[in-house]
């Protein structure tokens, strides 16, 4: 398994990170990977990776649909930002051919940040076969 480590510099944040999946997909001829995070405030998604408004819509609308509150009964201030990432969800599975993702026209990989700045990571697997 891969570990790669990743810096969030704002409370919510899209960070595309295609590119860093791809660097460790380039030598395999048929699979999938497996991109997972480990954090309950923090996700990954896939959706188009063309146009940055996307991402930005993306966690405007995750933002108006659950707003940082105190009327939540988590203690710690960021309940917006579990269930948050409960919505996106903690992993993205992707077939592999000829050593590239098999990923539509316009998409990308996005780390999901919701409750930083932090240092994150994520675990990359690959599966040949």
């Amino acid at each position: 398994m891969i570990v790669e480590h990743i810096k969030t510099s704002t409370r919510k944040e899209a960070i595309e990170i295609t590119s860093i999946v791809a660097k460790h997909v380039k030598n395999v001829k048929s699979g999938i990977v497996v991109v997972y995070v480990p954090h309950t405030t923090a996700g990954v998604t896939i959706n188009e990776a063309f146009d940055p408004s996307v991402a930005e819509d993306l966690l405007n609308e995750l933002t108006r649909l659950v707003p940082y509150s105190s009327h939540y009964k988590h203690l710690e201030g960021n309940a917006d930002a579990h269930i948050q990432a409960s919505i996106i969800g903690s992993n993205v599975t992707i077939p592999i051919e000829d050593g590239e993702m098999v990923l539509g026209r316009w998409q990308g990989i996005f780390f999901m940040e919701f409750d930083g700045p932090r240092n994150r990571k994520f675990f990359i697997k690959i599966i040949e076969g």
